[in-house]
C-alpha cells in the first residue's frame, strides 16, 4: 500500500488531468465500442502519455455498405471479354449469379 505521502508525489509525476468528455468512441475490427459520459484521465509517465476511461462501454457491430458487390471490377471484364457484352450487362449479370464469374458467363449466354 502506498501511504498518503507517497500517492501525493506519484500524483505529480503522473500530470494527471482530467479531460471534459461527452463520449469515447474505440473503432475495432469486430466493431465500434462507445462510452458515453466517460471520466477521462490523461496522464504522462516517462513521455509517454496514458489514457484512463472510466463508465458503460457498449458495442456497436460494424454496418457493412449495402451497395457493396459481390464481385470485382476484374470479374467484370472477364465476363465482357467472354461474351462480348456491355459492361451494364456484365454487372447485371454477376448480380443475378451472385458474383459468380462462371454462371454469369452461361447465363449471358444463353440469353443469345
Amino acid at each position: 500500500m502506498f501511504n498518503p505521502r507517497e500517492m501525493r508525489r506519484l500524483m505529480r509525476q503522473l500530470k494527471a488531468k482530467e479531460v471534459d468528455a461527452y463520449q469515447v468512441i474505440i473503432k475495432a475490427r469486430d466493431g465500434d465500442y462507445v462510452v458515453d459520459d466517460p471520466q477521462v484521465m490523461v496522464m504522462e509517465i516517462q513521455g509517454q502519455k496514458m489514457i484512463q476511461v472510466v463508465g458503460e462501454m457498449r458495442k456497436v457491430e460494424q454496418v457493412t455498405e449495402e451497395n457493396e458487390e459481390p464481385f470485382t471490377e476484374e470479374d467484370v471484364q472477364l465476363v465482357m471479354q467472354q461474351t462480348g457484352c456491355t459492361e451494364e450487362e456484365a454487372i447485371e449479370a454477376l448480380r443475378e449469379s451472385g458474383g459468380e464469374p462462371a454462371e454469369a458467363i452461361i447465363l449471358l449466354m444463353s440469353r443469345k
